[in-house]
């Protein structure tokens, strides 16, 4: 708790908090206790997020991560004691030994939490890149088939206890900004996800964080030693940096629109960006005739149906001019 107080108060010291500000905690329900949860309510945390991914015990021991539903619940009651009323929760499909059984008795309970949003995240199979996934029996993983169900049955679970379906992977409560924005057509997504804030400037702390700009991205050192080093010589800790050209932004938007509203419309990005954006006429083609017939193309207006929305990311990405060759990825849902 002293860490966490230390913390808070160095970061309001620098940053200004806004009249509407939120401050969203991670928390691991493990590894937390009631006197923390106290402090980061005493600094002024509104927000708390649990990831949980699934409570089947199966499950969890396979891909190393014991957490039990009457942990998490305790967590819970002492965030809501506490006077934290905003709760997110992230579930994960596609896990091995998950089946529909499983996922189901998970929401069941994670309904029980009243989250005001949940993300439900594809599981990313990649070995190659996260060695510890080596552990993990392919054989167990469901199939693609068997994953597209589990996040069909999990989504419509979701909207049927009343939560509003967000992009491609989250949900919201009637009222949660999340949800408002979406109404407004002000939804957006970074590299960190869906989010109501509109500001163009966001700024990581520590080894490894990503900064954005308007004009581009900044990575600092991934090394902890060597963030230490930068910041206590007195330079930036940025190790490598992306700037955006116009080109760019353009794409990003476009791909955003697909990612947020399931629509991207020329005319709309026209209004935007001017003329240049006409440039994007003929990735619509090839999204139109690559993807059809879950796509729809009507004038200068794109739209992904409801039955295509699981190739979402697929499909914007065609629009992705930074697309590595020869990289691999984890299935398409």
């Amino acid at each position: 708790p002293p860490l966490i107080k230390r913390l808070a108060r160095a970061i309001r010291s620098v940053f200004p908090i806004a009249e509407d500000y939120e401050f969203s905690v991670e928390i691991d329900p493990t590894m937390v206790d009631r006197a923390k949860i106290d402090a980061l309510a005493e600094e002024g945390m509104t927000r708390a997020s649990i990831g949980i991914q699934d409570f089947d015990p199966l499950v969890q021991q396979a891909i190393g991560r014991i957490q039990s539903f009457e942990t998490t619940r305790a967590c819970v009651q002492d965030l809501r004691t506490a006077g934290i009323t905003s709760l997110n929760t992230d579930l994960v499909y596609g896990l091995p030994h998950q089946t529909l059984a499983r996922i189901e008795d998970t929401i069941e309970k994670v309904l029980t939490f009243a989250p005001d949003r949940v993300a439900l995240f594809g599981y990313a199979h990649v070995p190659w890149v996260a060695k510890r996934q080596k552990l993990i029996e392919e054989a167990a993983l469901p199939g693609d088939l068997d994953r597209n169900i589990l996040a069909t049955n999990a989504a419509k679970r979701f909207e049927e206890a009343g939560l509003i379906g967000i992009g491609i992977d989250h949900f919201a409560r009637p009222g949660d900004t999340l949800a408002i924005a979406k109404e407004n057509r002000q939804l957006r997504r970074n590299f960190q996800g869906y989010t109501a804030d509109r500001c163009q400037t966001l700024i990581g702390l520590g080894a490894s964080s990503i900064s954005r700009f308007s004009s581009g991205y900044v990575q600092n050192a991934a090394a902890t030693a060597a963030y230490i080093q930068r910041i206590e010589s007195g330079t930036f800790p940025g190790a490598r940096g992306f700037e955006l050209t116009q080109t760019d932004r353009l794409h990003a938007r476009a791909i955003e629109a697909l990612m947020c509203e399931f629509v991207l419309n020329l005319n709309e990005m026209v209004e935007g960006f001017g003329p240049s954006a006409k440039s994007l006429a003929p990735y619509l083609d090839v999204i139109t005739t690559r993807f059809a017939p879950f796509v729809r193309k009507v004038g200068q207006r794109l739209e992904i149906t409801a039955e295509g929305r699981p190739l979402t990311r697929m499909i914007a990405s065609v629009l992705d001019l930074h697309v590595p060759e020869g990289v691999r990825y984890s299935r398409a849902s």
